[in-house]
């Protein structure tokens, strides 16, 4: 039997699960498996993205394109092996129109597998004819297949989604991109001269080691000011994230919600209180990284935020 069938959508009839053999079943299963991850518990539920829900899937995605559906053709029996209980799975073939990421390029037609949540009759969501930005990983070996990097990673295209992708894609591979950050390292706190003066700074732990830190200054009778440093020096004109920029992302999402105490092991306990408070005060004019997908959330350099980060 030709089980090209299984990955070509513009085939004729139903997908033939049960006249394949044990062989390509199990090479069936393998792939929805891979293309998928291991499907959520509580199944993909059709929530907005959040800005951060847009950087986990786009920032790690090696592939993203604009496409329009052309076929869906849902997915039975083994081939929906760890699918949860109220979703359907299909295989999408879709016609790419812009690639916004991908140095290899993709051919004009691309096929994927998509897990959907149904609805309260029982019907999966309407997907041919549908405009879509898709984040995914080439499958090796066939050039025209990608899995998506993520349940949620088929994202309905809007022109506001567009303009957002472009962003976040932009700032990505800008030589001057933040990098991704792992956790926080030691921090240093000096009292001024004056009375309610001083200076903390924090050293983060980044992929790479490439160097950020966070520098909180107080004077008194002022209100606290504080920057992120991206490099050896601080720059004297370095100034907080802006809201939805992959930088404030990167700091929002990722740094844990307290202040380590391996951070303050060599400070004094009046200088590691000090020090505590003033990362209090850059976490809390962060503000909250908002998730509405914390699946996503968790791909991302494999550090996952505290739930106090993320909502």
């Amino acid at each position: 039997m030709d089980t090209g069938n299984l990955l070509n959508p513009s085939a004729e009839g139903d997908v033939p699960l049960r006249d394949l053999t044990m062989n390509t079943r199990s090479a069936t299963l393998l792939l929805a498996a891979a293309l998928l991850g291991a499907a959520a518990p509580q199944g993909t539920e059709n929530k907005a993205l959040t800005y951060a829900d847009m950087a986990d899937i786009v920032s790690m995605a090696p592939v993203v394109a604009i496409a329009g559906i052309e076929k869906a053709k849902r997915l039975k029996g083994e081939a929906t092996a760890g699918l949860a209980e109220h979703d359907a799975r299909f295989l999408v073939t879709a016609r790419t129109s812009a690639l916004l990421r991908g140095s290899g390029g993709l051919p004009p037609r691309i096929e994927y597998l998509l897990d959907v949540p149904l609805d309260a009759r029982g019907k999966p969501p309407k997907l041919a004819k549908s405009k879509v930005i898709v984040a995914a990983i080439p499958v090796s070996g066939k050039p025209d297949m990608l899995q998506l990097v993520s349940p949620n990673a088929q994202i309905d295209w809007t022109p506001g989604a567009e303009v957002q992708t472009r962003s976040i894609l932009t700032e990505a591979v800008a030589a001057d991109s933040p990098p991704r950050i792992t956790g926080v390292g030691n921090a240093f706190h000096v009292r001024g001269s004056l009375p309610g003066e001083s200076e903390t700074q924090i050293f983060l732990k980044t992929v790479g080691g490439a160097p950020v830190s966070l520098n909180v200054l107080r004077r008194p009778g002022e209100t606290p000011q504080w920057a992120v440093a991206l490099g050896e020096m601080i720059d004297e004109a370095a100034k907080p994230p802006s809201p939805q920029t992959l930088l404030w992302y990167r700091l929002a999402c990722f740094l844990p919600s307290q202040l380590p105490a391996s951070s303050v092991q060599n400070l004094s306990q009046d200088d590691a209180a000090a020090a505590a408070e003033d990362y209090q005060f850059v976490i809390d004019a962060l503000g909250r990284c908002d998730r509405s997908h914390p699946i996503a959330a968790q791909k991302d350099d494999n550090s996952t935020p505290t739930p106090a980060q993320s909502g």
